[in-house]
C-alpha cells in the first residue's frame, strides 16, 4: 500500500483524486482503538462480568470512558489536522486542492487549504485474485460520530446502573450495551461497503437483544422478532446494492474485477465514470435499508414496538446508533446518492419524498400516543425523516448537524421520560402521570429544554439545524435567503408543517406528563443522581450545541465562529460531490419560528386552558375535552381513527400479509399440496402398482415364464427319447454309427 492513496482510474483510464492519505497525526491512524475497547469490554463482560462486583457494569463504563476520551483527542487531531495542509501532501495532493479552491469561497466559506481524509487498510482475504480490505476512512462525519456515539453509550452506561439496577440479566444487558456501541462506531469508521455491511448486520443482531431483553413477556419478544424482520426487508436492498456498485466500479476500473471502496466508489460517480441506471438502481436498493433501518415511512412500523426494551435502549437506538446508522450511509455513499437520484437542479426525488412524508407520518401519530415513549418513538421517526428528506435535497451539512443535536436532545427526552416512568411504574401519561413537575423538578426542567430543542425554538439546538435544513431546500425566496441544490418547494412547505406538528405534540406530552393532578398511584419522587446528571448534560448540550455551527453573518459573532461544524466535517474531498449552500434568511427563521409558536399556543389553550378548566369543573383531572373535536365532527372522528390505527399499516402487515400467509395462503398452499402434489404422487404411485401386476401376471407369468416352461418340457422330451437309444449294447451302437457314416458319405458325394 502507498503512502499517498491519491488516484483512482477513472473508465476512460485518467487519474481522479480521492483527498485521501496514510499520513497524519497517531490517533487518525489508529482510530480502530475505539470500536475495539467496547467490544473487549462485550467479551469481558461476558465471561468476566458475574465475578466483578458491579456485575460488569464497571467494566463498561471504564472501556467506553477510555473510548470516549480518545474520541475527544481523535476530534482535537482532527481539528488541527483538517486545515494543515503539509508539504508532502500539497505535492502529491495538488490536483485535489486546485479542484476544490475552485469552489472554496461559494462551498466551504474559503476557510482555507484542506487537508486529506486519513485512510487505513489491510488485507482481509483473497478469493479469485481479488483483494478485499479492511482498514478505516476517518474525515469530519466519522469523527463527528465517534464522538457523539461514544458520549451519548457512557451517560446510557451510567443511567442504566440504576435503572437496570437488580435485573435478572444485569450483566447480560451491559455486555450487549458495549457490543451494540462497538458495533455502530465500527460502522462509522469503515473504510469500505462490505465492512459498513458486517457492521450494519451487528448493529441489527445487537438491537434484537436488546428489545427483546424482557423475553419472557410475549410482547416483548414480538417486538425484538418484528424489528429484526423489518430491518432484514431492507438489508435485502443493501446487499443487492452493495453488489452492483462493486461490479459497478469494477466495470470503470481497468484491470479490476469490482472495488468495495467508499472513496473510489463516490469519487468515480462524482466523475461521471459509472453508469446513471445503475447508479439510479443502486441508490434504490440502498434507500430501501435506510428505510428499515432508519424507520422510514413505509417500513418504519418495527420503531415504536420497539419501545419494549429498556429506556436506556430506546435511548441509545433513537439518538446515537442503530436508526441514524441509515442516514449516516447515506451521507458516506452520498456521491452515489447525489448523483443516482440527480439531486442537483431538481425539485423532487425519491429520497426527498421518502423523508418528506415521514416526517408527517411521524409527527401526526405521535398525536394520538398515550405511551410517552410511542410519543418520542414517533418523533424520532419525524426527525430522521428530517435528516433524510435535507439529505434529498443537498443540504448535506444541514442534515449532519440535525443529526448531531437531535443526539442530546431525543437522549435527554428518552432518558427524562425513563425518569418519569421510573417514579410511576408506568410509561402511559394519561392513566398514570400528570403533576410530576413538582415531585421531579430536575426530570421536568430537562424535559421541557429537550422539548423546546426538538420544537425547533431559538436559541436552543434544535433551531439552528431545523433552519439550516429548511434553508437548504432552496425554496424560500423572499426577503433574502436563495441557493441550494435545487428548488424544493414541496419539501420546505412539508418542514414547516412537521415543525408546526413537532411543537403541539410536545406541548401535549409536557402537559399529560407534569401539568395537571398526579393520575397514578403511590408517592412519585425524584430519580436519583446517576440518572438525573446524565440528564443534565444531555440537557445543557440541548442549549450549547447549536451554536457551534452558526450562519454566515450572524451579528456580533466574528467570522471564525461560523459554519465551524460544516467547516470541519462536511468533507472537502474527491470522494464527495461538490454541493451549494443555500444562504442564511432571517425571513425563513421569523416565519418559521412563528409558526412553531402559533402551534404551541394552539396546544397550550387547549390543554393548559380548556382542558385544566374542565378538569376543575368536574373535579378530576381530565387528559382531553369530553366535548372535544372527535366528538362533535364525523371527519375529525374518522382521522383520529386512522391515526389511532396507525394508517392501518399494521393491520396491513400483520393481518393482511402475515395473517393471510399463515391463514388464506397456507390453507391453500397445504391444499394444493394434499390434492395436487400429493395427488400426483398418490396416481403415479398407484398406475405403477397396476402396471407391475400387469407385467407380471400377463408379461412375466404368460410370456417369459411360458417360453422358459416349454423349453424345459421340449429338453425333458428330447432326453427321454435319447435315453432310449442309450441301451447298453454294443451292436446297437455299432448300428447307429455304420448309419450315420453312411448318411455322412452319402452327404459329401451329394455336394462334392
Amino acid at each position: 500500500m502507498t503512502d499517498l492513496l491519491t488516484l483512482a482510474a477513472s473508465a476512460a483510464g485518467s487519474g481522479l483524486p480521492l483527498g485521501i492519505t496514510e499520513g497524519g497525526a497517531w490517533l487518525l491512524r489508529n482510530v480502530w482503538l475505539i470500536p475495539l475497547l467496547p467490544a473487549l469490554s462485550f467479551v469481558g463482560i461476558l465471561f468476566f462480568g458475574k465475578r466483578l462486583p458491579k456485575g460488569g457494569s464497571e467494566l463498561g463504563i471504564a472501556f467506553v470512558g477510555i473510548a470516549f476520551v480518545l474520541a475527544l483527542f481523535t476530534a482535537v487531531a482532527w481539528i488541527d489536522h483538517r486545515d494543515d495542509f503539509h508539504g508532502e501532501e500539497v505535492t502529491r495532493t495538488v490536483a485535489v486542492a486546485e479542484h476544490h479552491d475552485e469552489h472554496g469561497d461559494e462551498h466551504h466559506g474559503g476557510h482555507g487549504h484542506p487537508s486529506l481524509a486519513v485512510h487505513n487498510t489491510v488485507t482481509w482475504f483473497q478469493s479469485n485474485g481479488v483483494e478485499f480490505t479492511v482498514g478505516t476512512l476517518v474525515d469530519g462525519p466519522a469523527v463527528m460520530m465517534l464522538v457523539v456515539v461514544t458520549l451519548v453509550s457512557l451517560l446510557v452506561h451510567v443511567y442504566s446502573t440504576d435503572y437496570v439496577a437488580g435485573d435478572r440479566r444485569y450483566t447480560h444487558f451491559f455486555a450487549f450495551l458495549s457490543l451494540f456501541s462497538a458495533s455502530m462506531l465500527l460502522l462509522v469508521v469503515s473504510e469500505n461497503t462490505l465492512q459498513l455491511l458486517v457492521a450494519w448486520e451487528l448493529v441489527g443482531v445487537c438491537s434484537f437483544a436488546l428489545i427483546g431483553h424482557w423475553w419472557e413477556e410475549k410482547p416483548n419478544s414480538d417486538a425484538a422478532l418484528k424489528a429484526f424482520l423489518t430491518n432484514r426487508v431492507g438489508d435485502m436492498g443493501l446487499l443487492v446494492g452493495v453488489t452492483i456498485l462493486f461490479f459497478t466500479v469494477g466495470s470503470a476500473l481497468p484491470g479490476q474485477f469490482g472495488s468495495f471502496s467508499i472513496a473510489e466508489t463516490n469519487a468515480l460517480a462524482n466523475a461521471g465514470a459509472l453508469s446513471h441506471t445503475a447508479l439510479l438502481v443502486a441508490s434504490c436498493c440502498l434507500m430501501a435499508a435506510v428505510m428499515s433501518k432508519s424507520g422510514q415511512f413505509f417500513l418504519h412500523t418495527w420503531l415504536p414496538d420497539a419501545m419494549a426494551g429498556p429506556t436506556p435502549v430506546s435511548a441509545l437506538i433513537h439518538a446515537a446508533t442503530m436508526v441514524v446508522a441509515g442516514v449516516f450511509m447515506i451521507a458516506r455513499m452520498y456521491g452515489v446518492f447525489f448523483e443516482g437520484f440527480s439531486i442537483g437542479g431538481s425539485s423532487i426525488n425519491m429520497m426527498a419524498l421518502v423523508g418528506g412524508l415521514t416526517t408527517l407520518v411521524g409527527a401526526s401519530l405521535a398525536f394520538v400516543q398515550s405511551d410517552i415513549k410511542k410519543v418520542l418513538a414517533y418523533s424520532t421517526i419525524s426527525q430522521l425523516g428530517y435528516m433524510v428528506m435535507a439529505l434529498g435535497v443537498g443540504a448535506w451539512t444541514a442534515a449532519m448537524f440535525h443529526l448531531f443535536t437531535h443526539a442530546f436532545f431525543k437522549a435527554c427526552l428518552f432518558l427524562g421520560s425513563g425518569s418519569a416512568a421510573h417514579a410511576v411504574h408506568s410509561f402511559d401519561m394519561k392513566a398514570d402521570m400528570g403533576g410530576l413537575r413538582k415531585e421531579m423538578p430536575h426530570t421536568f426542567r430537562t424535559f421541557v429544554i429537550g422539548s423546546i430543542a426538538l420544537a425547533g425554538l431559538p436559541p436552543l439546538a434544535g433551531f439552528w439545524s431545523k433552519d439550516e435544513i429548511l434553508v437548504g431546500t432552496g425554496g424560500w425566496g423572499l426577503f433574502g435567503g436563495t441557493g441550494g441544490n435545487g428548488a424544493y418547494t414541496f419539501m420546505l412547505v412539508m418542514g414547516i408543517a412537521t415543525a408546526a406538528l413537532t411543537a403541539a405534540y410536545m406541548t401535549r406530552c409536557v402537559y399529560l406528563t407534569f401539568f395537571g393532578e398526579f393520575r397514578g398511584h403511590g408517592h412519585p419522587h425524584e430519580s436519583g443522581p446517576r440518572i438525573v446528571v446524565p440528564l443534565w448534560i444531555l440537557a445543557g448540550l440541548a442549549i450549547v450545541a447549536g451554536f457551534l455551527n452558526l450562519p454566515k453573518g450572524f451579528p456580533l459573532v466574528p467570522d471564525s465562529l461560523q459554519e465551524r461544524f460544516g467547516h470541519f466535517v462536511e468533507p472537502v474531498a474527491g470522494y464527495f460531490p461538490t454541493i451549494a449552500h443555500g444562504t442564511p434568511s432571517w425571513s425563513l427563521a421569523i416565519f418559521s419560528t412563528l409558526v412553531v409558536a402559533a402551534a404551541i399556543g394552539v396546544a397550550y389553550r387547549y390543554y393548559f386552558v380548556k382542558v385544566e378548566a374542565a378538569s376543575k369543573a368536574c373535579g378530576k383531572s381530565l387528559t382531553e375535552l369530553p366535548n372535544g373535536p372527535t366528538t362533535k365532527y364525523p371527519l375529525a372522528r374518522r382521522g383520529h381513527n386512522l391515526l389511532v390505527q396507525k394508517y392501518y399499516l399494521d393491520h396491513l402487515y400483520t393481518d393482511v400479509i402475515a395473517g393471510g400467509t399463515k391463514g388464506p395462503l397456507a390453507d391453500v398452499a397445504y391444499s394444493v399440496n394434499q390434492n395436487v402434489i400429493d395427488g400426483v404422487v398418490n396416481a403415479a404411485g398407484e398406475n405403477a402398482v397396476k402396471a407391475g401386476n400387469l407385467v407380471y401376471h400377463r408379461f412375466d407369468q404368460l410370456v417369459v415364464d411360458g417360453v422358459v416352461n416349454t423349453s424345459g418340457r421340449a429338453s425333458s422330451g428330447a432326453g427321454e427319447e435319447l435315453r432310449k437309444i442309450q441301451t447298453g449294447k454294443v451292436q446297437g451302437y455299432a448300428a447307429i454309427l455304420f448309419a450315420a457314416a453312411t448318411v455322412l458319405a452319402g452327404v459329401f458325394i451329394v455336394i462334392v
